[in-house]
């Protein structure tokens, strides 16, 4: 995609969705750890009603070190991949008491070393919990970046780098819910909905067919 239909691209796309936030609901950066660790191959809709139930006792690192894996199993049953996530979830939890004083840390590089915290939700917690600029690339930017021609890769990686390229900074964050929203809403994964697309005459996707 030329330089100048990226601009325009990302134009429109505020225009579809400024003010779009995160769908996950939470009220506190640990609580947003936790739902975000929860959402892998899950809907944010799912990880919602799982934990208006858990965060009701457990909404605190500490809290949440009072349940066995097995306790938290039954909480987090629905969600999939019930196992890994609650030993990924007690294990940062835990990190969080013993490294960090209690409270989630703030950088990206710091995030990572919590257990089952990759670029991803680093990213993501980073951006959305204190306000840093950082795009974190899940399916939807992935595939919306990829198709648009805002940033090409085969990997997450290489569509992060090629998004902080052609996205100003401060404008990340904000860019990542744009796309993630055009990913639910329009350019669907199996059936684009390329004919009620406003961005197909910027589209890579589109003009090839």
């Amino acid at each position: 995609m030329k330089k100048a239909n990226k601009q325009s691209a990302l134009a429109e796309l505020e225009k579809l969705y400024k003010g779009a936030k995160p769908a996950l609901k939470f009220t506190t950066p640990y609580e947003l750890l936790v739902a975000v660790i929860l959402s892998a191959q899950c809907t944010d809709a799912r990880v919602n009603i799982v934990t208006e139930k858990l965060f009701e006792n457990y909404s605190t690192p500490k809290a949440m070190c009072t349940l066995t894996q097995k306790e938290l199993e039954q909480y987090i049953f629905s969600c999939g991949f019930y196992r890994m996530k609650a030993e990924h979830i007690l294990s940062a939890s835990k990190d969080i008491l013993e490294k960090f004083d209690g409270e989630v840390p703030k950088t990206v590089d710091e995030l990572q070393t919590l257990a089952g915290v990759g670029k991803k939700t680093a990213n993501v917690v980073y951006s959305v919990a204190f306000g840093g600029d950082a795009i974190a690339v899940d399916t939807h930017v992935f595939r919306v970046s990829n198709r648009l021609g805002l940033a090409k890769g085969n990997t997450p990686e290489k569509v992060e780098e090629g998004l902080q390229k052609a996205i100003p900074k401060k404008d990340w964050s904000k860019a990542h819910h744009w796309l993630i929203y055009h990913g639910r809403l329009v350019c669907h994964s199996q059936k684009p909905d390329c004919e009620q697309c406003t961005l197909k005459e910027y589209c890579d996707y589109y003009q090839a067919k």
